[in-house]
């Protein structure tokens, strides 16, 4: 059975997501153009680890602030894709180095974020 509602209230989240995730992505771009080096992609990756916890940690799961800076803006001014891509196409040394820092910096920075 489907819910007929669900629809029309799933429209305003939907926008929000949208919304922020083409400010997350423009925001992302415009600094990747602006210093394109590796090192731009993890501090833009660590950044918005440590915001999602700020903003976890403040804002319960139904808040308006979730869709549109969470889901939205993070989600699209963080990247899996380029860390993954600048992973692959590094050697090995540099590669294992890069992904090893990511991750550790980003649960850092999460970390913090959701304890400040």
């Amino acid at each position: 059975m489907t819910d007929p509602d669900a629809a029309p209230r799933m429209a305003g989240p939907l926008a929000m997501v949208a919304v922020g995730g083409v400010g997350g992505s423009l925001t992302r771009y415009g600094l990747v153009e602006a210093a394109p080096h590796l090192l731009t992609t993890l501090a833009i990756n660590v950044l918005g680890a440590f915001l999602l916890g700020c903003l976890v940690a403040r804002r319960p799961a139904g808040h308006w602030s979730r869709p549109l800076l969470g889901t939205g803006f993070l989600g699209g001014f963080t990247t899996m894709s380029a860390l993954a891509v600048q992973t692959v196409t590094s050697s090995a040394g540099p590669a294992v180095g890069y992904l090893a820092a990511s991750m550790v910096l980003g649960v850092a920075a999460a970390v913090v974020g959701l304890r400040t």
